[in-house]
């Protein structure tokens, strides 16, 4: 297992390559839909004006992000009546929901990667090559486990969208991850596809 310290440099993501497992310790952030949607309207088409605390917390996260990871997850979170958070549970959610959005926000915030479950596409895996990122596969069904990689809730921005739906700025020690799509443009998830698809035409064909 290969072990990466966040902020992580372009030369470390060229190192990776498709499979090759990897323990994340360092800062890093969650972010669903509505963030996605958020930042893409209000700050990369700008389609919205800003409102409310908008503007600041867009440049509290700028710094986050840049040269970090985007966590698509939904976490359940013990403490929200004492503002003493603790992840109880920290599993993926599924990363196709955001690919209308994620290139865009990869570019714009420098993100050396994604993390999430299920892969994404061609838009996805061009700006992993392009910025340069990488997509992190994440154990679906090990939401507690994973939950134990994080060592401090750090902040909490835009929790008016929800629990699931906030950005939550994480520390994490040891997270464990594989890389299903690399900065060289390979995917895992399309060969998988590919395959996949012959199998079922094979068996159509019987």
């Amino acid at each position: 297992m290969k072990e990466i310290t966040i902020p992580i440099s372009p030369d470390t993501i060229k190192d990776l390559h498709t499979g090759d497992t990897v323990a994340l310790t360092g800062i890093l952030a969650t972010g669903r839909d509505t963030v996605h949607k958020w930042m893409f309207d209000t700050f990369i088409r700008k389609t919205r004006e800003p409102e409310g605390d908008d503007l600041e917390v867009y440049e509290a996260i700028k710094p986050i992000f840049k040269e970090s990871l985007i966590y698509h997850c939904g976490p359940v979170v013990s403490g929200l009546d004492t503002g003493e958070y603790k992840f109880v549970a920290a599993g993926p959610t599924t990363s196709i929901r955001e690919e209308p959005y994620q290139s865009e926000v990869m570019h714009h915030f420098d993100l050396r990667g994604v993390i999430g479950k299920g892969g994404m596409k061609a838009n996805t895996l061009q700006a992993c090559h392009d910025v340069p990122a990488a997509y992190f596969h994440a154990i679906g069904g090990a939401a507690t486990l994973i939950a134990e990689s994080v060592e401090e809730v750090v902040g909490v921005y835009k929790l008016s969208f929800g629990v699931p739906e906030a950005i939550w700025v994480l520390k994490v020690n040891q997270f464990p991850v594989v890389v299903t799509m690399d900065s060289h443009g390979v995917s895992i998830h399309d060969q998988v596809e590919a395959e996949s698809k012959k199998k079922l035409e094979g068996l159509l064909k019987k």
